[in-house]
């Protein structure tokens, strides 16, 4: 993939776009001076359209670029998230580069008010959680003029470069897993969809899979806020008292499928015999459960490693090539609650 053509935006370019001066504009964006508020919606409304952002470094550097990665994840509290931070970290730590942590919540409006106070300060390069993004954001990135990496998922089109996995095609595989072993009675639980939406892709994959084969999601939660543990024992217990003749539980994330786990453990269920259960990531801290749970591993600090190489090469090299999309195998991690004939 060529690096990208698109040059920064400048004053001018907003001048253009509004119909009034370039010193119009740099006041209306350094909130200065005495401006109508016509003309001061519309050099906003241009200036928003663009994708511009102020330069907060503007004749500090030569280069106007300062030696910082915007890194822009959606939680802290998720523990997917460090193992991607450590992955980019090593990278950047062997080049003048630092990583800098923004996050938004899942929130479309947090992100871009996250983007665009880091694109303010000139970063060398974004790596950024997902593809899905206010046209806003999306307009930032594209006029940024810098190297941009959205990580954790392929299933869309980049900005300019992506690494991570499928998430419809690790639904897929699960779903797979779980139909081999026989279980047909299946409740699903996970975070709320139009937050999340690579568990929203991973739970299209999974109900394509059981649709082949004539099988629906009997019983589903969703709840919002962070992974917890207690958030798995809780709606483990209430699915279990709508739904008792569910026999496999499938879980959007690691952490509530523990909690349902210990849930099952403590009222003697036989798992995987009577019932099984999965969740996804493959949370190395869970390896302490009395029982391994089955999930998926989707490679978190190889995306932080790729995606932080990409930009590390770029920099150094502006001409340089790089793939367009990197695509990272997921894999099913049967441990001890998924069945295997």
């Amino acid at each position: 993939m060529a690096p990208t053509d698109h040059r920064p935006l400048t004053l001018r370019d907003v001048s253009e776009a509004s119909g009034v001066s370039e010193m119009t504009v740099s006041r209306v964006l350094r909130n200065r001076g005495d401006v109508s508020p016509a003309t001061r919606e519309k050099v906003l409304e241009a200036a928003k359209a663009l994708g511009y952002v102020p330069n907060k470094i503007a004749g500090a550097l030569a280069s106007q670029r300062v030696n910082l990665v915007a890194v822009i994840i959606p939680s802290l509290r998720n523990m997917v998230f460090p193992e991607v931070l450590s992955g980019i970290s090593n990278v950047l730590e062997t080049t003048d580069l630092q990583p800098v942590v923004g996050v938004t919540d899942y929130l479309p409006e947090k992100e871009e008010r996250v983007l665009y106070e880091m694109l303010s300060w000139r970063p060398s390069g974004v790596i950024i959680a997902g593809l899905e993004h206010s046209d806003a954001s999306r307009a930032m990135m594209r006029a940024a003029g810098i190297p941009i990496v959205e990580i954790m998922d392929i299933d869309g089109t980049p900005i300019d470069a992506a690494v991570g996995i499928s998430h419809r095609r690790a639904g897929r595989e699960m779903a797979q897993a779980i139909l081999k072993q026989g279980y047909q009675h299946i409740g699903f639980m996970g975070t709320k969809m139009p937050l999340d939406h690579r568990a929203r892709k991973r739970f299209e994959g999974f109900t394509e899979v059981l649709a082949k084969s004539g099988i629906e999601v009997e019983d589903q939660e969703f709840y919002s806020g962070g992974s917890a543990l207690a958030k798995g024992r809780e709606m483990t217990e209430a699915m279990l008292t709508r739904s008792p003749e569910l026999d496999f539980l499938y879980y959007s994330n690691d952490m509530i499928g523990a909690g349902g786990l210990l849930y099952l453990l403590e009222k003697g269920y036989d798992v995987p015999g009577k019932i099984g259960l999965a969740g996804f990531n493959g949370v190395e801290l869970l390896d302490g459960l009395p029982r391994k749970l089955a999930t998926m591993n989707a490679g978190r600090s190889e995306i932080g490693t790729k995606a932080a190489e990409i930009i590390a090469e770029r920099v150094a090299d502006p001409t340089k090539e790089v793939e367009r999309i990197v695509e990272l195998s997921p894999k099913v991690l049967y441990g001890d609650t998924l069945k295997r004939r």
